[in-house]
C-alpha cells in the first residue's frame, strides 16, 4: 500500500474513533444530580470535597454538609487570598454554623492537582471515602483522576448541573460544544498519561 493512502486510511480511522468517541462522551454525561431522598444522595462519606471552578459546586458541598452527608467540607484549589468566612459569606451561609468543619486546599491548579492535593488532605484525616462535587461535564476525567490518585479510597461522584451549558442537542450550542469538544479531549490526554503510567509500572515489576 503507498504511504500516503496508508497515511490517510489511519488518520481516517482515527478521526473516526475519536468522533463515536466524542458522542459516546457527551451522551453519558449526567442530565441530573443524585436526589436528596436516593440512595446515592443519602450515603454518607467521610468527607464532601469541592472541585473550585463554579459558585454552583460550593452551594450543593454546603447544603451536602449542612445536611450531615459527611464529617468534614474540604474545596480544592482556592485562590490564596480567600478563606473560609469569605466562602461562607459569598454562598449566603452563616459563618459559624459550618465553619468548623470546611477545610480550604491553596496547592492545586488543574484536574490532577485537586486529585493530589486530597489524596495529601485524606491521608492526614485518615479518610477513606469521598464525595466528588464538580460540574457534570468535568466528573468523568475527575473520577479517573482521584481514582488514580486513591486508589483504595471509595469516590462517590455527585455531579452539579450548571444552567449555562445545554446537553440536549449540545452540537447546536456553539458554547457548550467547544465546551464538551475541550473537556473529552483533556479526559483522552489524562486517560493516555494513566496508560503510559501503568505500562511504565508494569515494565518496572517484571
Amino acid at each position: 500500500m503507498h504511504g500516503l493512502t496508508l497515511l490517510l486510511l489511519v488518520t481516517g480511522i482515527a478521526a473516526v474513533a475519536w468522533a463515536v468517541g466524542l458522542i459516546w462522551f457527551a451522551e453519558t454525561i449526567p442530565r441530573e444530580a443524585p436526589a436528596p431522598d436516593s440512595p446515592e444522595g443519602q450515603q454518607i462519606t467521610d468527607a464532601i470535597v469541592v472541585l473550585t471552578g463554579g459558585s454552583e459546586r460550593l452551594s450543593t458541598g454546603l447544603e451536602l454538609l449542612g445536611a450531615g452527608r459527611a464529617k468534614k467540607l474540604f474545596v480544592s484549589g482556592v485562590y490564596h487570598t480567600v478563606d473560609v468566612r469569605e466562602l461562607l459569606l459569598l454562598s449566603r451561609q452563616a459563618p459559624g454554623e459550618l465553619e468548623c468543619c470546611i477545610e480550604l486546599g491553596y496547592a492545586a491548579d488543574s484536574t490532577m492537582g485537586n486529585a493530589a492535593e486530597t489524596a495529601d488532605w485524606m491521608a492526614e484525616e485518615n479518610f477513606t471515602s469521598l464525595r466528588l462535587v464538580t460540574a457534570n461535564y468535568h466528573m468523568r476525567r475527575s473520577l479517573l483522576e482521584f481514582r488514580m490518585a486513591l486508589p483504595r479510597a471509595e469516590v462517590l461522584p455527585h455531579p452539579v448541573i450548571p444552567a449555562n451549558v445545554h446537553l440536549a442537542d449540545w452540537w447546536q450550542w456553539p458554547g457548550t460544544a467547544n465546551l464538551i469538544v475541550n473537556e473529552y479531549n483533556k479526559y483522552l490526554i489524562a486517560l493516555g498519561r494513566h496508560g503510559l503510567i501503568w505500562a511504565l509500572d508494569g515494565q518496572e515489576d517484571q
